[in-house]
């Protein structure tokens, strides 16, 4: 799967969508900078898509040296830094909360 074999009913989607979600991840983390970025492999030839959206701290870059972009990103999934549990799940309900909310603006917006 690669962006380019999206149908138009998923590509108009997909905007919106990434849009709405750096808008949570910027609320909720408020980080420097927000990486949108997106793969699309497989063993031998695309397979899946993945898509990124990530906060970025000047707390996170210092602890990897300043690293930036892939090479940062690279760092980190090379280090196995995980958050703990309990900040995940205590992110995804924020999270929730504020995608039911941009939800229902968006509904009222379109009445």
């Amino acid at each position: 799967m690669a962006i380019a074999e999206l149908d138009d009913t998923a590509a108009a989607e997909l905007g919106p969508l990434l849009r709405d979600t750096a808008r949570v991840v910027e609320t909720l983390c408020r980080p420097e900078q927000t990486y949108v970025c997106m793969w699309s492999h497989g063993r031998d030839a695309r397979k899946h898509l993945h898509i990124a959206v990530q906060p970025v701290t000047a707390k996170v870059r210092a602890r990897y040296g300043g690293l930036r972009s892939e090479q940062l990103q690279a760092r980190m999934l090379a280090d196995g830094d995980e958050p703990d549990i309990a900040e995940v799940e205590q992110f995804c309900e924020r999270a929730r909360e504020l995608f039911r909310a941009i939800t229902d603006s968006s509904a009222e917006d379109r009445s």
